[in-house]
């Protein structure tokens, strides 16, 4: 949200979801650490004097939320070109349900507060940019559980929605075990942004070894939503033969749909 100009965003938001049927699920966010120095200014976007990059990103959203309401908030032209509705002009096209499809990735606990009190779904990749000597799923589970808190003192009308990302690989053929077997391991704490950050496991083995391992993931189970990564280098037609043999071999062990 750093590079985007939330009017925008809504324009093509509410086409896109209006074309697909009231389908689509936007995850938003602060964005990753920078590729280049101050990324957004040259997308014409600088924070204001004493905040930061991160303080914009919120600016914007704070904004894109609010125009999502479909309210009218733009004085129309008194001798327009083309006849206006009455009363004052809002963004168009809007598409009523969208408000409540837009989920927020959170990097750490008080984003994920922050997150529910702004009343948006919660996204958690398999990165924390916090770490607190617990195993990362414990980290995230707790993660998971003061955003519910959160949205429950917020007092919204409606039930979020939460989602966590996970590297699944199930080893069924020569080609797994190729390209997997042994990549299996534990979280590893590195450095980002000048302070420790946890990194989540990968899962890669046999079937029947991944139903056990993933049952015992606290925020797996915490959430209601599941997010696969996939090595896009390996292609598509290897991308779909994981995904299919999650959904095969490992899903209906776990009681997944």
């Amino acid at each position: 949200m750093r590079y985007e100009n939330p009017l925008m965003m809504l324009e093509n938001a509410g086409a896109a979801d209006l074309i697909s049927g009231g389908r689509l699920q936007l995850g938003i966010s602060r964005g990753s650490p920078e590729q280049v120095v101050d990324g957004y200014r040259y997308f014409g976007f600088a924070p204001r004097e004493g905040q930061s990059d991160a303080d914009m990103a919120r600016q914007h959203t704070a904004i894109l939320l609010d125009l999502l309401r479909g309210e009218g908030f733009a004085e129309p032209n008194p001798r327009p070109m083309f006849p206006n509705p009455p009363g004052l002009l809002c963004l168009e096209p809007h598409s009523p349900g969208l408000r409540q499809r837009i989920w927020w990735g959170a990097g750490t606990r008080a984003t994920a507060e922050w997150t529910a009190q702004q009343g948006m779904n919660l996204m958690s990749s398999t990165l924390l940019t916090e770490d607190t000597g617990v195993p990362f799923d414990e980290l995230q589970a707790e993660q998971i559980q003061r955003f519910r808190d959160a949205w429950a003192s917020a007092g919204h009308d409606w039930e979020p929605r939460v989602s966590v990302s996970r590297s699944i690989f199930p080893i069924v053929d020569d080609r797994d075990r190729a390209y997997f077997l042994g990549s299996a391991g534990s979280d590893q704490v590195g450095f980002i942004d000048g302070g420790r950050a946890r990194f989540g496991r990968t899962y890669a083995a046999e079937p029947d070894v991944l139903v056990k391992e993933l049952a015992d993931d606290a925020a797996v189970a915490a959430a209601d939503t599941l997010l696969l990564t996939v090595p896009n280098q390996l292609g598509v037609d290897y991308n779909a033969h994981v995904i299919e043999s999650l959904l095969t071999h490992v899903a209906p062990g776990l009681g997944w749909r």
